[in-house]
């Protein structure tokens, strides 16, 4: 890959300045028609080889265009808030939204990159790290985002002559690292490392693009000339898009059966024996959220079902249990004009909770499966193409200590109606019914067939669903805090016969 680099081709000064005009005034008038058309955003990230001049191409870039539309990040050792979360936490909060753009520096390639300085090609760890920045991409070019990433390379002697100048040169001395030279020593090893990087991570929708650097006048206009024409590309693509070919429909079940049609209930609980294992539950949780093991973990929990399920009811019986400052809620409602900007898992990668604490969510990122899918706000390509993204995001965040417990809690529609109406009845549950409730009862076999399917898909050994009929609204909140407690427990190593009953 690095062979086939472009090579420099001089440009004296007045040639670069007419050439810079020129590039300066595509740059800003594709920059706004980005701003304007807002269809996409653009993360430029930027890797290569010590002294290339990555800072270089970032300052000329901020100076050609509108800086206000521009932002830029780099990444160092992750900080303490970072390291409390999943490693793509930080990735994920620092998105451009559409319209805008992005200039990182390495980017999520920093980790996989030392690894390979390091000399442990093949590692486990690097494999894993490798196929999580493939489907990060993946899934950010399939939401429409424009990757462009490039390698601004440099030849062996060409480092070693820059390395020499900036050491020798007072003015120049702060570009100089220790880190360079050990580069230097090593530069025949780490660049087959870092071919093997590029080459495997070079995908069609977010290909590596190698710029020899030793001409710095050749490299800044091949890069901003690379800028043009690829969002240029990129308008026009995303002008079609919705034209594009769709998925396939989801193939039912051989039986006609559904899972939830199969579902018990109902299930007896007197007020008496309720009183009395929800405060032991409760207990038991409280307990549990106060050992030193558990600031080693997060909980998310994730509560769906149909409407008037009693998922709000439930999480009040968790939170009860808990201190107020270990815990957040976040009810999930159509998106904001913020969140439409952005990747469709971006509202939940944010709401991640820290070590130690835990977040429940009333409703969750289940939506693109389910209601964008019944009410058609997501097209067939996207929604199925989520059941993937959602599996990742799980696996993602499960590998980082987070505990995901997902419960469906389900009614039938005689109970349903029942306790709509109840509502209407009772001043003080008014708010809880809406419109939209009574118009979302027409499409009831749409929501069980989309629910089915879903818990089909994307239930696993790391995230698997509780399902709990809930009819009952006692069995229903004592078999969300029983299952909680057993999902703590089992990730925490706490033996069965140590567990409170």
């Amino acid at each position: 890959m690095f062979a086939s680099a472009e090579l420099g081709h001089g440009l004296d000064k007045t040639q670069y300045k007419l050439a810079a005009d020129e590039l300066r005034q595509s740059l800003l008038n594709i920059q706004y028609q980005l701003k304007e058309r807002g269809d996409f955003p653009v993360i430029i990230l930027l890797g290569g080889v010590p002294t290339a001049g990555r800072g270089q191409v970032a300052n000329l870039l901020l100076e050609w265009m509108d800086p206000r539309h521009i932002a830029t990040h780099t990444f160092s050792s992750p900080n303490d808030e970072e390291r409390a979360r999943p490693p793509f936490w930080r990735y994920w909060r620092i998105l451009p939204p559409k319209g805008k753009m992005a200039i990182l520096f390495g980017g999520w390639y920093s980790g996989p990159m030392w690894e390979q300085l390091t000399a442990r090609p093949g590692s486990v760890a690097y494999e894993h790290e490798l196929a999580k920045i493939i489907h990060f991409e993946k899934m950010l070019a399939d939401e429409g985002a424009l990757i462009l990433k490039f390698w601004l390379h440099l030849s062996k002697e060409q480092l070693k002559k820059r390395l020499k100048k900036f050491a020798a040169d007072p003015l120049l001395a702060w570009r100089f690292d220790e880190s360079d030279t050990w580069f230097l020593d090593h530069y025949d090893e780490v660049m087959r490392s870092q071919h093997d990087l590029l080459q495997r991570s070079n995908l069609a929708d977010a290909p590596w693009r190698v710029i020899e650097s030793t001409d710095e006048r050749y490299r800044d206009i091949t890069i901003g000339k690379h800028i043009v024409e690829a969002i240029s590309h990129h308008l026009e693509r995303q002008s079609v898009r919705q034209n594009r070919i769709d998925a396939a429909p989801l193939m039912p079940s051989i039986d006609g059966l559904r899972l939830l049609d199969k579902l018990v209930l109902d299930a007896h609980v007197s007020k008496t024996s309720y009183n009395q294992q929800l405060a032991q539950l409760q207990e038991r949780l409280n307990a549990l959220t106060r050992l030193p093991e558990f600031k080693k973990h997060s909980v998310v929990c994730v509560f769906e079902g149909m409407d008037a399920a009693g998922k709000g009811g439930a999480i009040r019986r968790i939170t009860a249990a808990l201190d107020a400052r270990q815990y957040r809620t976040i009810p999930i409602a159509a998106p904001s004009e913020e969140e439409r900007a952005q990747p469709y898992l971006w509202r939940f990668w944010r709401h991640l909770p820290p070590l130690g604490q835990i977040t429940l969510f009333d409703r969750s990122w289940y939506g693109r499966v389910l209601v964008e899918r019944v009410e058609g706000f997501a097209s067939r390509a996207d929604w199925m193409r989520a059941y993937g993204e959602i599996n990742d995001f799980e696996a993602q965040i499960s590998s980082a200590n987070v505990i995901v417990v997902k419960f469906w809690l389900a009614i039938s529609s005689e109970e349903q109606l029942r306790r709509f109406k109840e509502r209407e009845a009772i001043e003080y549950k008014r708010f809880k019914i809406t419109e939209e409730d009574w118009r979302n009862r027409d499409q009831w076999d749409a929501y069980i067939e989309a629910g089915s399917d879903l818990i089909e898909r994307t239930g696993s050994a790391i995230a698997p669903w509780h399902l709990i009929g809930a009819n009952n609204k006692y069995h229903a909140r004592l078999e969300v805090l029983r299952h909680l407690c057993e999902r703590i427990e089992a990730a925490l190593a706490i033996p069965v016969k140590k567990r409170k009953a």
